[in-house]
């Protein structure tokens, strides 16, 4: 199972702060333009960073936090940063959900780029456990300070990030864009959602990087976004609370300008789940978002200074919409991420009569060793295509054991 991950932003009382401080994200003298690889995870953009030119992290590239965010505390620490300020997160009820501290002037540099002078929000550890349902060393989030600065272009297919100095961008005709608004720092595109047949929708959506899903949707937002008749009910995310449930379906089609998008697999939340309320301004009215699997289909160019948002499609743009194929979520462990456990089943799944149980350990995979294997891969494996034969090799208890089932699609 891919987890949609949704991430935390914007605290109360940070937005005062972080005007206080000079954002500094600069190119060398002489440069308007740069370029330099990324990686993708779970839909996601992972961009090396150097924090205060001593520690390399990697930061996902999010349009929808405002400050940047380092997810534990214990990276700060190692550099001896001071804290100007400590925040309690409060979830519904008054539950206390996440200590975080503020620590300003950091200076958080990627190749080729200069940043000084930030102020950056700093989680006591984890809660989101990025890096185990990512399988891959993640340490942070880079938001709207490197937007407001650059043109961004994301190349998912080649893995390849370009910034560019707003005045000298120009135009590519290939390309379609779209007006988006810019609120409270992130930005927003006005679309057509066919929900079917008979029913349209002129959606405002917050555009997500940071977020692995498609299409999500809020019904409480208007009425006509019912959830499809043909639906899974499951865990569709995490939040600082804990797991999110709701149902994932699919809507007929969603239209960005020129290009149709069919079958959109698409998340909607339970109206009682607690969402990561954090990230967005409720005040600002928005019917869902849209995430990193509708993202990663194009070359996205984001202007934010001109406020528009530029589309590209690429070899991914008629990939099928795919929900766990096998209904397994796994989670990665140990110091180098090589330990796979099943965290959950999905009931009435492909994997439900093979007679796997949440605590497994991965062994192998189609005979692949899984030490040999990242959980990207392994996703990969368990989301490949309805009808692909997985065998598993388990270890219960100290004792090994064989699996076999096949990908079954649940819509």
């Amino acid at each position: 199972m891919r987890v949609r991950i949704f991430f935390i932003g914007l605290l109360l009382g940070v937005a005062g702060i972080c005007k206080a401080q000079v954002l500094g994200f600069s190119l060398p003298s002489g440069k308007t333009k740069v370029q330099f690889p990324i990686e993708i995870y779970n839909n996601l953009v992972v961009v090396p960073m150097i924090l205060n030119n001593q520690l390399p992290l990697k930061f996902i590239l999010d349009t929808g936090v405002r400050t940047s965010i380092l997810t534990e505390k214990a990276y700060s620490d190692i550099l001896n940063l001071q804290y100007s300020r400590k925040y309690t997160i409060a979830g519904p009820g008054g539950e206390k959900l996440v200590d975080a501290y503020v620590t300003n002037n950091v200076s958080l540099d990627m190749p080729g780029v200069q940043g000084r002078g930030h102020a950056m929000l700093v989680l006591e550890q984890d809660y989101l456990e990025l890096r185990n349902y990512l399988g891959t060393d993640v340490h942070g989030i880079l938001g709207y300070e490197l937007f407001s600065r650059f043109i961004v272009e994301v190349n998912y297919e080649k893995k390849v990030l370009t910034l560019m100095l707003p005045q000298r961008f120009k135009e590519k005709k290939n390309f379609q864009w779209l007006p988006i608004s810019i609120q409270d720092t992130k930005p927003y595109l006005e679309i057509v959602l066919e929900m079917n047949d008979t029913t349209s929708l002129n959606a405002k959506l917050l555009v997500d990087s940071g977020a692995s899903h498609g299409l999500f949707l809020e019904t409480t937002s208007d009425q006509k976004i019912r959830v499809p008749h043909r639906n899974v009910t499951s865990i569709i995310g995490r939040g600082l609370g804990g797991v999110i449930t709701g149902q994932i379906g699919k809507i007929k089609q969603m239209k960005l300008g020129k290009y149709k998008i069919d079958n959109v697999l698409t998340s909607f939340p339970d109206p009682n789940a607690y969402m990561d309320t954090l990230k967005v301004n409720r005040s600002i009215f928005r019917n869902g978002s849209i995430g990193g699997e509708i993202l990663s289909r194009f070359t996205v160019i984001y202007n934010f200074p001109g406020e528009r948002i530029y589309f590209r499609k690429n070899s991914h743009f008629k990939k099928s919409f795919y929900y766990s194929l096998s209904g397994l979520t796994i989670r990665a462990k140990g110091a180098r991420l090589k330990n796979f456990e099943i965290t959950n089943i999905r009931p009435k799944s492909a994997s439900t009569t093979a007679d796997i149980q949440v605590g497994d350990q991965i062994v192998s995979v189609n005979g692949i060793a899984a030490s040999d294997l990242d959980l990207n891969t392994i996703n990969g494996f368990l989301n490949s295509k309805p009808g692909r034969k997985i065998n598993l090799q388990l270890e219960r208890n100290g004792i090994r054991i064989k699996r076999d089932f096949r990908l079954e699609d649940p819509l």
